[in-house]
């Protein structure tokens, strides 16, 4: 008998761990796959225009979601009450893409993701006025370390900063939003209909863009990496989806950081990439402040803190 005054069962246990364990995995595979897309993106960059890259990286997003979906069997899966929302959500997308696929043809892969990193900082500082989620004072003191450490990657005034620098904040800044809007639509929107509707509607308004900028691809590999740009993308939102179906989100938040050694690793194979001393150093001082404001949310949710109080 447990202090909380019921039976443990064992074959609950069993069954739990095992899921966890899975949903570990698979969020582990989607920030490879989410790498795999920049890598394969940044490589494309050399001899593709980046719009070309993002119109076909959600156009054989739509393709492949739709396949992988079956979307023809779920009924209503892209009705949605609150287009306007779900439009703007996939407008934020669309901007955090070309924002990045710009950025990573200029910077290393291990500068974008620790900028791209910051994101959670954005979305814990604008969450108090949208969605009246107030951080409390060490959560702010967490943030502001957190974009310190952005700044010591970026370095502005050092010679460091420059115009890729300024767009990998951008698409940082764009994809908290979107994570944003995201959450405003969770509870009433489908996570399929949010994934497919999300490609559709960035492919129509990237199209023009991409048809302007097209130029052919020169050999059959280049090809096939430009068409498994969507495959990257789409299966690894869907290992994400499953995720956190089998895993509670505090289980999973942390293994975000993963991605970090994914892109370095990358980098570093493919470009031929060391991340320098800044790079780390800021990287290290992002990440802390990251876990400490996920460790923060989790003894909240708990109740074992207030908002303003304890560690």
């Amino acid at each position: 008998m447990r202090r909380g005054g019921y039976l443990r069962s064992p074959v609950l246990s069993a069954i739990a761990v095992p899921e966890r364990f899975m949903g570990i995995a698979l969020i582990s595979f989607a920030f490879f796959s989410f790498s795999g897309l920049d890598a394969t993106a940044k490589y494309l960059g050399q001899t593709l225009p980046a719009e070309q890259i993002v119109w076909m990286r959600f156009l054989t997003h739509v393709v492949f979601a739709v396949l992988l979906f079956r979307v023809w069997r779920i009924p209503g899966a892209l009705r949605s009450d609150r287009w306007p929302l779900q439009i703007l959500r996939s407008m934020f997308l669309l901007g955090s893409t070309v924002f990045n696929f710009f950025a990573v043809r200029h910077l290393q892969l291990a500068e974008t993701v620790s900028i791209m990193f910051a994101a959670p900082f954005v979305v814990t500082a604008l969450a108090g006025p949208l969605l009246n989620e107030w951080a409390g004072f060490r959560r702010w003191m967490a943030i502001i370390v957190g974009f310190i450490g952005v700044l010591v990657v970026t370095r502005p005034g050092l010679g460091g900063l420059n115009w890729a620098a300024l767009l990998s904040v951008c698409s940082m800044t764009c994809y908290a939003l979107y994570a944003l809007t995201t959450r405003m639509l969770a509870h009433s929107e489908s996570p399929v209909g949010m994934l497919i509707i999300s490609a559709v509607v960035a492919t129509l308004a990237i199209t023009p863009f991409g048809l302007a900028a097209w130029t052919a691809p020169g050999d059959l590999w280049t090809w096939t990496l430009l068409l498994s740009t969507g495959a990257w993308g789409c299966i690894g939102h869907f290992a994400l989806i499953r995720a956190h179906v089998l895993a509670p989100a505090p289980v999973l938040a942390p293994f975000m950081y993963i991605q970090i050694l994914w892109m370095s690793g990358l980098g570093y194979l493919v470009f031929d990439d060391v991340p320098g001393p800044f790079t780390v150093l800021g990287a290290a001082i992002v990440v802390s402040s990251g876990l400490y404001i996920l460790y923060r949310e989790r003894k909240i949710s708990r109740g074992e803190v207030h908002a303003d109080g304890g560690l």
